[in-house]
């Protein structure tokens, strides 16, 4: 199960790198625009980008939010055995979020599922589509604000900042 708990809707893998590390979740294909929009805002951390991504599906961040205090209460940056057992039993697919402390984390960070794998850099204002089927990440775009789940007619637009280069 995703962030979301979207077992019946496509799903992508994000992998969010700051100054800090780097922290993996897998979200719905909405989130693609929602994170991008995010990205207009120049976070710094992915604790501002999460915040910054509120407005559009307060629901699915407050999703990832929980699952990363869990993670951060059962694992130290020494020790994420708690999370490695969960490697060898769940599909990457149904990972909760997690942040990357080692070389095991990494690679289950870099793994796509369903649509693929989207990795924010933050400090280098980059966004690298690994692989993407979903759809085409835009510069300037506007999508569907979400509640409990399903879209509104509330839409938001957004427009990178010329900073931000975005890698096919």
């Amino acid at each position: 199960m995703c962030a979301e708990g979207c077992s019946c809707v496509s799903v992508i893998r994000f992998t969010v790198i700051d100054h800090c590390g780097a922290t993996s979740f897998v979200g719905p294909c909405h989130a693609i625009k929602m994170l991008v929009a995010a990205c207009s805002n120049r976070p710094e951390s992915t604790e501002q980008l999460l915040e910054f991504t509120r407005p559009y599906d307060a629901d699915f961040i407050s999703t990832v939010r929980g699952a990363l205090a869990v993670f951060d209460e059962h694992n130290v940056p020494n020790n994420p055995a708690a999370f490695r057992a969960k490697l060898a039993t769940v599909s990457s697919r149904d990972l909760p979020p997690f942040r990357v402390l080692d070389d095991r984390l990494r690679r289950a960070s870099l793994e796509p599922v369903d649509t693929g794998l989207i990795i924010i850099n933050l400090a280098a204002r980059r966004i690298i589509q690994i692989q993407n089927s979903y759809a085409e990440v835009l510069r300037a775009d506007r999508g569907r604000v979400r509640q409990n789940g399903k879209p509104t007619r509330t839409l938001y637009r957004y427009k990178l900042p010329a900073e931000w280069h975005i890698v096919p």
